[in-house]
């Protein structure tokens, strides 16, 4: 029924009380008295159907509706609608809700929700089976009692959850989990642990593979070149092999240089000491290589220059900082023309220590960038092996700043040059002449 109608039925109704009460007026001889009555009878009947109203609105099943007369009418047929209204809506989300926790139920990684204070609010089925915990008691479980862990909780406070971590499942010391965080909806948390096991064997056999593969070429490879250094020094006897003997030691310098690559990298990788960490004099460092990338350049006459805050010292591992440096310094001299540009920087930025090789080669297109540190990746596989490269130098620029805490950016145009960028955080970052810089490694291995 329309409001309209219900107030023209409201009216009618308080005509009716009107008529009742001039008929009692007449016939009694107190008309005023009748219309006091009537009028009485008509609030307190509106009352009475307030305070059926308002109990039926609260509590449907145990109250009766009030009766639908006049304006009564309007407001229960709207009261019956929206509560169809809501029963539907209810209906559709509870069967999103099911679908939801279906979908994600199906999902092999564990799942869960933490709120601001690190309880746990939901979890998924696989969660329940990676974690050991169950659905019924989760919402008295702290997310850091599952994982007693120092480093997950300075993980999950550092609110920087671009890299994900690897933890040990607390139900199978045998399950290695990758574990990401995504933040949503005010101070809440989404948990993903996947489970990485078979990957991470995976990846140590290859790594295993690699590394005894490599070491295991090394000594037939020096056995090599010293035949071959022998068949070159025999003197005339040997004058027609030698364009092949000189092909030969090339070929078998780069294949040797490529073991010596793979090797460190596997170091690297696996976490071996390659060096005891000490304060490595970055300036001296650079100084040194400058040297060696002129003589690298010979007649292609590179302008090669160096600007180094003398002062700025880093924390590292000798060894693995040279390598890391000569590599995209030596990247810079392959890839760009003759007299061509290449700027080496290391100073401070901020707290943080950069160091930078600017060239104005050929550059790189970018879809190219993202994948320029895996191993073997070559934008173009002719040009790449008529520069001598092995394939492994960003790669292992990749993984030596992993070890020391920094991160590569690479900014290139095509057809006009690079720039790659180490930064090193302030945790790594020494001054000479402080109390932490009395023993300095020099390029050389010298303390000064």
């Amino acid at each position: 029924m329309s409001i309209g109608r219900s107030w023209w039925h409201e009216i009618l109704l308080l005509a009716a009380f009107v008529v009742v009460a001039v008929i009692l007026g007449i016939v009694s001889g107190y008309p005023s008295g009748a219309f006091l009555l009537a009028g009485a009878i008509y609030i307190g009947w509106h009352l009475l159907q307030m305070l059926r109203y308002h109990a039926w609105m609260r509590d449907s099943e145990n109250y009766s509706m009030p009766i639908s007369l006049g304006v009564w009418k309007a407001a229960i047929d709207g009261a019956v609608e929206l509560r169809q209204s809501e029963r539907r809506r209810e209906k559709q989300l509870l069967q999103m809700l099911e679908s939801f926790q279906a979908s994600t139920n199906a999902l092999p990684d564990a799942t869960l929700v933490v709120d601001e204070s690190g309880t746990i609010e939901w979890i998924n089925q696989a969660a329940t089976r990676l974690l050991g915990i169950s659905r019924h008691d989760v919402s008295r479980v702290k997310v850091s009692s599952i994982f007693a862990s120092s480093r997950f909780d300075s993980y999950l406070k550092n609110n920087n959850y671009r890299t994900p971590i690897k933890l040990t499942s607390p139900v199978d010391n045998g399950v290695l989990l990758e574990l990401r965080i995504a933040p949503f909806d005010e101070n809440k948390l989404l948990l993903q642990l996947r489970d990485i096991s078979r990957l991470e064997q995976l990846e140590t056999v290859r790594q295993d593979f690699v590394a005894n593969v490599s070491h295991e070429m090394r000594t037939p490879l020096t056995v090599i070149r010293g035949y071959l250094e022998s068949m070159r020094d025999a003197g005339e006897s040997m004058d027609e092999w030698q364009p092949v003997i000189e092909q030969l030691d090339r070929q078998s310098a780069r294949l040797q240089q490529i073991v010596e690559d793979l090797l460190l990298l596997s170091r690297v990788e696996q976490g071996e000491a390659t060096g005891i960490e000490e304060i490595v004099d970055v300036p001296g460092l650079l100084e040194a290589l400058q040297t060696e990338a002129r003589l690298l350049s010979g007649e292609r006459a590179h302008r090669i220059s160096h600007q180094a805050d003398e002062k700025l010292l880093l924390k590292g591992h000798a060894s693995e900082l040279r390598s890391l440096f000569s590599n995209l310094v030596f990247n810079a001299i392959a890839y760009t023309p003759p007299r061509g540009v290449i700027e080496i920087r290391w100073f401070m930025e901020g707290d943080s220590a950069v160091f930078s090789v600017l060239d104005t080669g050929i550059g790189i297109e970018q879809q190219h960038i993202p994948r320029l540190t895996e191993r073997f990746y070559r934008v173009d596989e002719g040009r790449s092996r008529k520069s001598g490269g092995t394939g492994l130098g960003l790669a292992i620029v990749k993984h030596v700043l992993n070890r020391h805490d920094g991160r590569l950016e690479i900014e290139s145009h095509y057809g006009s040059g690079s720039t790659f960028v180490c930064r090193f955080p302030p945790s790594r970052v020494a001054k000479s002449g402080s109390l932490e810089a009395a023993e300095v490694s020099s390029p050389a291995g010298r303390i000064l």
